[in-house]
């Protein structure tokens, strides 16, 4: 069956999630059309195409064994000079991401891979471009926020074309305890999308 590669990410939700493509393609970033816009859990991994069927499970199993979290979104930061990116930061609900992914990559399930850096949460938009273009995509987001209540992660494919597909969402089913995250949500939690120019 040969090999497929995947990565598992939360979604960065309408209408947050296509305007910071777009941002990013302006910045000049090429790959940018073929990447949705995302919080990584799990980067590029390759694995045998045949074991898709315990990864899916295994994911719905961490779902399950989740529930949803506020994550908000605020200002820019770069992992320069260490890696050439720049990213709209996480400040809220990067706790219950590094849990997840710790989760996702655990080492009983079909998904255990080492990280190149330690993982940090953060939405990439721009990645391995001029420094000029760098510093732009830096300084026009430095006053970006969003906000929303994060219910699921998905799963996806990159195809030969280098487009990341989605494969299938999972929803959290409301359970586990997560770092930072109340056992009952609030009316916070539950906050429509807001986007603060």
């Amino acid at each position: 069956m040969g090999t497929v590669t995947l990565g598992v990410s939360i979604a960065v939700p309408e209408p947050y999630g296509s305007l910071l493509q777009e941002r990013r393609a302006a910045f000049g970033d090429t790959a940018a059309p073929g990447i949705p816009t995302h919080v990584t859990l799990l980067p590029p991994t390759e694995v045998d195409a045949a074991a898709l069927p315990a990864i899916e499970a295994h994911l719905a199993a961490v779902a399950a064994a989740s529930r949803p979290f506020p994550m908000r979104l605020s200002g820019t930061g770069t992992f320069r000079p260490l890696s050439p990116v720049v990213f709209v930061q996480v400040v809220e609900g990067a706790s219950a991401c590094a849990w997840l992914q710790k989760r996702v990559r655990d080492a009983s399930g079909p998904l255990v891979r080492e990280l190149q850096f330690p993982y940090h949460p953060h939405v990439t938009v721009a990645h391995g471009i001029a420094e000029e273009a760098m510093d732009r995509a830096y300084a026009e987001l430095a006053d970006y926020a969003a906000h929303w209540s994060c219910t699921s992660f998905a799963l996806y494919e990159q195809g030969e074309d280098l487009v990341w597909r989605k494969l299938h969402e999972y929803a959290f089913g409301g359970g586990g305890e997560i770092p930072g995250v109340p056992s009952q949500s609030t009316p916070a939690d539950r906050a429509t999308p807001s986007l603060r120019p």
